[in-house]
């Protein structure tokens, strides 16, 4: 699979942030927040700067020591459970989406209404049909398929002309704002920005809800983290220059609008609930004139676009990431090869949004549901950035939020309080949260969600590291009674749970002799003694460090399955020298169904040691309840030596070319996500498949078997296992997951 390429330095990245931030939110939003807040929206922008750096601090931390494309849901991947990742870039990748539908609703708006104005201008009196929604719809379209063809052709954010330009043309407007000013009194200006909270704190609060999407655009920057160059010390420095260029602009606008922008005797609320989306340019021209005013249609414009290729970009990176995790579709990670372009996270990204489009036409609630949306996405990023940290997940090189813990705490509660009275004031907001939520959640259970486990389980055993920062240890509980194969058991366990984060217990159960009897004696004690000392010093031997535990109990079995439970065993782990009918009785199989965690059943050769083994024989006869813990397994065998390991499908002789080759492709794509390295796939043709699997095991050192799982007058072990167990002399690993 083709790889994404770092080739965004300082600036590109820089400029993806401004991209997303500067311009778009703040001219289809600002007249929104002037009209319920009246000049205290100013105050809402900058407290929404406030908040946004605080969050801008802990993404910094995140994206400088998890420098891969996908942002929240990337960091989300690295902390948290696979289904509880999904649910977050299920947000992250809706957040972007619906930033991108609100900037291209805010691109049609200004372009439908400076085309009108310049038929105005030429003595012309727009046509009735100019102002019909399907007009702004397609002209909302429009954009969103022509940044789509320039995504689709080359990989970067795109947009970089656009950007620049609207900077220049902002400056330009603030400068002639800043002289306008200057030439009025103290008095006038005062008069402009009074009442200065017009509506009070609600207000004040309801305008940041409504407009902290404006502040929007850094976190895109994280988005793209797998394509920076010197991630650790570019992505910090890009977050806080785009925000520091964004608060530079936005404030010193947002107070030329209020005061020298607005007639006198009229006031800034008023002009702004009578025309909330072109107020800017309104304002622009009392004081600039005919020039000003289609300097902040060309600004909006520009504005428009650039954020909108910024939010597709970053929603393509966002589903990317996702696909190549299974939790959304696989056939969103491919790549092209010769552009270096996610084309299929690309269109379905921008179909999402053309959707939506067709759903939503109105600026304002586009604005509240984007903005609800991404401080639920911000809050769950500073949970996230207090995870990893005390985990142990932050590089030591990478940038550190000060006043740990301090600063996300602040930002958890700012980001979730304003969240949730966004979503009491504006109820259409919530709802397309919960209804995107309860969609998604159905799809991952009905599509994803098994391949993304056993994906997740591979990746957990290619790199153990992820068990510690997602705060597990899991602890496989091994029985011995002889000593001989207590260290190819040990071997076994560590590829179940990786000394460096998990555990392994050996149990030795005393048993009494006389169920009535509370005592043990002087030789039962002994032998225990001998039993376990035996086990530990071979595994020791074998550069093993399990625990060790003896109990009394008069049923083994029993105390085996307490155990297990009072410890919190993830895995059971029972070895065999030979497994027959009579060896696999009813006691064994009932201990595999109640012992309530997965279990592993080791029939191996005595000396046999797993750290030997270089050929893996898989069988497999399609979906398997089981392939979690296969795949687990399997990947610590890659990850502790190379391996070859070999799927097999056995079919039947009718089977046509045809429909083998499809078999195999599909036994392939099945192989892929639970094992990497030296992979091969069969698929042959016999109607004996014992005989298939005996033939191809004299060359192999492990079969990997998975077991059934019990249901009335079923054996766990089933005729199947136990034939396989009969007719092949290589050591063999039997698995059933809970």
């Amino acid at each position: 699979m083709a790889e994404m390429r770092r080739t965004m330095g300082l600036f590109g990245a820089t400029i993806v942030g401004v991209g997303a931030i500067v311009g778009g939110g703040i001219l289809a939003l600002a007249g929104v927040a002037f009209s319920v807040a009246g000049p205290s929206a100013i105050l809402a922008f900058a407290l929404n700067g406030v908040i946004a750096l605080i969050t801008a601090l802990s993404f910094a931390q995140l994206a400088s020591s998890f420098p891969e494309s996908g942002g929240t849901y990337a960091f989300a991947r690295k902390i948290l459970r696979v289904e509880a990742a999904f649910l977050i870039g299920w947000v992250v990748w809706f957040a972007s989406i619906v930033a991108g539908m609100l900037y291209a609703i805010g691109f049609a708006t200004f372009a439908v209404a400076g085309i009108a104005e310049l038929l105005r201008e030429l003595g012309h009196a727009p046509p009735l049909w100019l102002g019909s929604r399907w007009v702004q719809t397609v002209a909302a379209i429009v954009p969103v398929g022509a940044y789509t063809l320039v995504l689709l052709r080359k990989s970067g954010g795109g947009g970089q002309a656009a950007t620049i330009g609207k900077v220049v043309v902002f400056i330009v407007l603030i400068l002639g704002g800043v002289w306008a000013l200057g030439k009025d009194s103290a008095s006038v200006v005062t008069t402009d920005l009074s009442p200065f909270f017009a509506k009070g704190i609600g207000g004040l609060v309801a305008a940041m809800g409504y407009t902290f999407v404006a502040l929007q655009g850094f976190d895109l920057i994280a988005a793209v983290g797998g394509e920076i160059k010197d991630p650790e010390r570019v992505i910090p420095k890009s977050m806080f220059l785009s925000l520091a260029i964004a608060l530079g602009i936005y404030i010193p606008l947002l107070v030329v609008i209020a005061t020298v922008g607005i007639p006198a005797g009229d006031t800034v609320m008023a002009v702004s609930a009578q025309y909330p989306e072109t107020v800017i340019a309104i304002a622009a021209r009392n004081y600039l004139g005919g020039l000003g005013f289609w300097m902040v249609m060309v600004a909006a414009i520009l504005s428009m676009l650039s954020a909108l290729s910024a939010n597709l970009y970053a929603a393509s990176r966002v589903a990317l990431a996702m696909a190549r995790d299974r939790t959304l579709s696989r056939r969103l990670s491919q790549i092209s090869d010769t552009r270096g372009t996610p084309g299929p996270a690309i269109l379905v990204s921008a179909v999402a949004m053309v959707v939506l489009l067709l759903m939503i036409s109105d600026i304002g609630s586009a604005g509240a549901v984007a903005s609800l949306i991404f401080l639920v996405s911000f809050a769950l990023a500073h949970w996230i950035c207090i995870l990893a940290h005390r985990r142990g997940g932050i590089k030591k090189t990478a940038f550190h939020v000060p006043l740990f813990p301090a600063v996300p705490v602040i930002g958890i509660v700012t980001c979730v309080s304003l969240a949730v009275f966004q979503g009491i004031v504006v109820p259409a907001a919530g709802l397309i949260m919960v209804v995107w939520m309860g969609a998604g959640g159905f799809l991952y259970w009905l599509l994803f969600a098994h391949a993304a486990s056993v994906y997740d389980a591979t990746a957990e055993a290619l790199n153990p590291q992820l068990m510690q920062l997602r705060g597990r240890r899991p602890l496989v509980l091994v029985p011995v009674a002889n000593p001989d194969s207590a260290a190819s058991m040990v071997t076994v366990a560590n590829a179940l749970a990786p000394p460096s984060v998990g555990r392994v217990l050996l149990l030795n159960v005393i048993k009494l002799a006389d169920p009535n009897e509370t005592t043990v004696g002087p030789p039962q004690l002994a032998d225990a003694q001998k039993v376990l000392a035996e086990s530990l010093t071979a595994s020791f031997a074998a550069g093993l460090t399990p625990e060790a535990l003896t109990t009394v109990a008069a049923d083994p079995w029993l105390e085996i399955q307490r155990v297990a439970r009072e410890h919190r065993c993830e895995s059971l782990l029972m070895g065999f020298s030979n497994i027959t009918e009579q060896v696999m009785n009813e006691r064994v199989e009932e201990l595999i169904e109640r012992v309530g965690c997965d279990a592993v059943v080791l029939r191996a050769p005595n000396g046999w040691m797993l750290n030997d083994v270089k050929r893996v024989l898989v069988p497999v006869g399609g979906k398997s309840g089981h392939r979690v813990l296969r795949a687990r397994f399997l990947g610590n065998l890659h990850r502790t030596g190379v391996r070859s390991v070999t799927f097999l499908r056995v079919v039947r002789t009718m089977v046509s070319d045809e429909a083998r080759e499809e078999i195999r492709n599909e036994l392939h794509k099945f192989a892929y996500d639970e094992v990497e390295g030296r992979l091969t796939t069969l698929v042959v043709r016999n109607d004996d498949v014992i005989a298939e699997i005996k033939a191809q095991a004299a060359e192999t050192d492990l079969i990997v078997l998975g077991l059934q799982r019990l249901k009335s007058n079923r054996k766990a072990f089933g005729d199947f296992a136990l034939a396989v167990a009969r007719e092949t002399k290589c050591a063999i690993i039997m698995i059933s997951q809970s």
